[in-house]
């Protein structure tokens, strides 16, 4: 899909072809109409590497995308209560902060967070990626060919069992969590074409935010040694967090923590049964790993676009940008940016691993990004490891039709059966 500067006026990143590709959408809009206003979604796309990079470290372009909506949409008297509700747990999300709440939160939740805290999950993210594609091999193959869902049946499980373990989610409980997160999706990543995701995603907060009071509850009578127990117990000289922000960090863990890294992983193993000259490049070169995990983060990562509320007027390359208007910044375009990185469309694992987006940049730079790292950096080998002759499976790849994320609803794969 090739297209002109005239046919921008109608472009739509949710629209059938960019939602399986975006790639070529945005590329248009970063060389022909990089400050693009969106008739359709009123909102501006930002798509060059060095305005992404700008207007994600500066405050003008606001996090807090959620009070103004919420004072503008749902503090009526025939607002559904809960949506506000729902709406109300998102309002205390750390990703919808600014200055100097943002930094107050992320200081007490750092500490669970940091490269030596997570390398202690190391043997346990083994252990289950291990046991998931042990599960997917026992089951009956036909004609020596095997089959799994590298999404439903790996890389959810394993991301959502790993943060509910950090959690201290019960084990029989965690499947449930699926359900609840497959509602939030389009609450919190923008399914614009469903008129009734707010209603959904309501229903969905509601039920997982009363599991995790019960959960809180026990925990403060009962400490353990997971995260709930250090949110409730997180302070430090100044500061502590309250029960409702305990809450809603909780959630905000449980979906943050597997949804981006499901998409990460899945696109990982894609970007590399597509170049097969890249994985034997890393096949010979192990130590590349590290690597090639920012290469893909770079090439097809999970955060298509960035949402920002503009908190004053900016002029930007010839365009004003008005306060209280939406912006999407896009990573996924930036990262792809010719004027940053040398044959952007290309996968190239050695490649420098400096300047990419994937996980943001300044105040807001991903806080699960260690943990994101870790899980892909063993999941996509593993895979390989596991499922020798892996490829592509006959039906079409089903990706999710929202504006923030890029991830699969499903991949399905072949691989030969032992």
């Amino acid at each position: 899909m090739t297209l002109q500067p005239l046919d921008l006026e109608h472009a739509d990143l949710l629209g059938d072809e960019a939602v399986a590709d975006p790639y070529p959408l945005l590329g248009a809009l970063r060389e022909h109409d990089p400050v693009h206003w969106s008739a359709k979604y009123r909102s501006w796309f930002i798509t060059r590497h060095d305005d992404v990079a700008d207007a994600l470290r500066d405050e003008r372009f606001s996090s807090d995308r959620i009070t103004p909506y919420r004072r503008a949409k749902l503090d009526r008297d025939d607002a559904d209560p809960g949506v506000r509700a729902a709406f109300g747990v998102l309002e205390d999300w750390m990703v919808f902060k600014d200055q100097p709440d943002h930094k107050r939160l992320r200081r007490l939740l750092s500490r669970a967070f940091t490269p030596r805290a997570v390398a202690l999950m190391t043997p346990r993210v083994e252990e289950i990626a291990t046991t998931l594609l042990r599960e997917a091999t026992d089951r009956p193959a036909s004609d020596g060919v095997g089959t799994v869902d590298l999404i439903g049946e790996y890389a959810y499980p394993l991301t959502a069992s790993v943060i509910a373990e950090m959690l201290g989610v019960p084990r029989e409980d965690r499947e449930q969590f699926k359900s609840w997160s497959d509602q939030i999706t389009g609450l919190v990543f923008g399914g614009m074409g469903d008129s009734s995701r707010h209603t959904t995603g309501a229903d969905g907060m509601a039920e997982l935010t009363s599991y995790l009071a019960a959960l809180v509850k026990d925990h403060e009578r009962r400490p353990a040694d997971d995260l709930i127990s250090a949110m409730i117990s997180a302070r430090d000289d100044r500061d502590a967090l309250s029960h409702d922000e305990v809450i809603a960090t909780g959630v905000l863990l449980l979906f943050a923590g597997h949804e981006t890294t499901t998409n990460l992983i899945g696109s990982g193993i894609l970007a590399l049964l597509q170049h097969p000259e890249q994985r034997s490049i890393l096949d010979a070169r192990p130590e590349l790993l590290g690597n090639a995990v920012e290469e893909i983060l770079r090439f097809d990562g999970p955060a298509k676009t960035v949402a920002r509320v503009m908190g004053a007027d900016v002029e930007l390359r010839g365009r004003t940008l008005r306060r209280g208007e939406r912006v999407f910044l896009s990573p996924s375009s930036a990262n792809r940016d010719p004027r940053v990185f040398e044959h952007p469309d290309s996968l190239d694992i050695t490649r420098d691993r400096s300047g990419q987006l994937g996980f943001g940049v300044g105040m807001h730079y991903c806080l699960g990004a260690p943990l994101a790292r870790l899980e892909a950096s063993i999941a996509v080998p593993r895979a390989f490891e596991h499922l020798p002759g892996l490829r592509l499976g006959d039906e079409p790849l089903r990706w999710h039709p929202v504006l923030l994320s890029r991830g699969m609803g499903s991949f399905p794969a072949r691989y030969d059966a032992r």
